[in-house]
């Protein structure tokens, strides 16, 4: 299965359009952060975040999990975020749609994302229907920053419940 699912690069006919998320494709180290309603952080964790071309290169998933898999393998223990998004470009709306899995939450994520000044913005409802506002900015071939909002008064205002920050890997942060 996974080698019907993996594809050698972007698809050709949108191969521009599909950077957007494409420059993300590979292994990154992560430190993340979740913060309280009062801003404070209330966990910190590393992690792993992995992404890869998928159907004929049409599309890019990616797996997150904390903590590392050497950890885990070390430790034992059971991760305590496993995730995989499936991201793919749709010309008729000239953006992305995005679908979030999160098995050890028993949540699913449906966005949408299109790039915003130097960022990605990508844009759904939570499992419990609030907003969700999710960007990465700061992006480099060596770094990123990701940042999910929610908002729980339809967008009057948002508060930032984690920040991710990716180095890839084989580089030190």
């Amino acid at each position: 299965m996974i080698e019907a699912l993996a594809a050698a690069g972007p698809f050709p006919d949108y191969a521009d359009k599909l950077m957007l998320f494409g420059r993300l494709v590979g292994g990154w180290d992560i430190e993340g952060r979740h913060f309280g309603t009062e801003g404070q952080i209330t966990k910190e964790q590393r992690g792993e975040w992995h992404f890869d071309w998928v159907l004929e290169g049409r599309a890019i998933q990616d797996v997150i999990l904390t903590p590392p898999r050497e950890e885990r393998r070390k430790s034992g223990a059971p991760a305590e975020e496993y995730g995989t998004t499936v991201r793919f470009y749709d010309p008729r709306i000239d953006a992305w749609h995005v679908t979030f899995i999160a098995p050890v939450f028993g949540g699913v994520v449906n966005l949408i994302a299109r790039s915003g000044d130097d960022e990605i913005v990508l844009e759904g409802r939570a499992p419990d229907n609030k907003l969700y506002r999710w960007v990465f900015s700061d992006i480099t071939d060596q770094t990123f920053c990701w940042r999910g909002y929610l908002s729980g008064d339809e967008g009057r205002t948002w508060l930032m419940e984690e920040e991710i920050r990716g180095y890839r890997r084989g580089v030190n942060p």
